[in-house]
């Protein structure tokens, strides 16, 4: 009789750990990332709420951590021909630590506005004043050392990610991504 309750409870314990490894597994969420909620203006004063503002469904994100990145996003730009290219939502998303101050927030929106004068881009340009390692854990990114074009929903899903300079296998995965209307 022992050894019936023993295998019972065995069994019971069992079928109770699988239950709680598969709500504990990692789901596409956490795997791939979320980007936080933020409300946020583009460098041409509009606001803009992120992600449920964004322009579209799925929108490519060209995340930059420091101005020195500024060429690889450029690459991006020039590599997907996102410019001439009306079928890809797109911005530009530098993270920038929060300076704590609107003042000095306007003083690097300031700077933002001499390097990119035309009405186009600044349109484009949402500047993100937050925690950057905070942003980066919740984006699911690997740090701020790359830059990242990260395509997302308005849900704040990532849906998929490159990291580093343009490359045309990347970014065909990311038109891939992109231009799905199924999922």
């Amino acid at each position: 009789m022992k050894t019936t309750w023993t295998s019972t409870l065995a069994w019971l314990l069992a079928v109770s750990a699988a239950l709680a490894l598969a709500v504990a597994a990692p789901n596409e969420r956490s795997v791939m990332g979320q980007l936080p909620s933020f409300m946020a203006r583009t460098l041409a004063q509009q606001p803009i709420t992120v992600p449920g503002g964004l322009p579209a469904e799925r929108t490519l994100a060209l995340i930059a951590f420091r101005s020195t990145q500024r060429a690889h996003i450029d690459g991006w730009v020039r590599g997907l021909n996102l410019d001439a290219d009306p079928s890809i939502a797109w911005v530009r998303m530098p993270v920038l630590n929060d300076p704590g101050n609107t003042a000095a927030r306007s003083a690097i929106e300031t700077k933002l506005l001499h390097i990119y004068p035309a009405d186009a881009e600044r349109a484009r340009l949402v500047p993100v004043f937050t925690d950057r390692s905070r942003f980066v854990r919740s984006a699911g990114l690997n740090g701020t050392d790359q830059v990242y074009a990260v395509v997302i929903n308005r849900e704040g899903d990532v849906l998929a990610r490159a990291e580093g300079a343009f490359d045309a296998d990347k970014a065909h995965k990311l038109r891939e991504t992109l231009l799905q209307r199924d999922l």
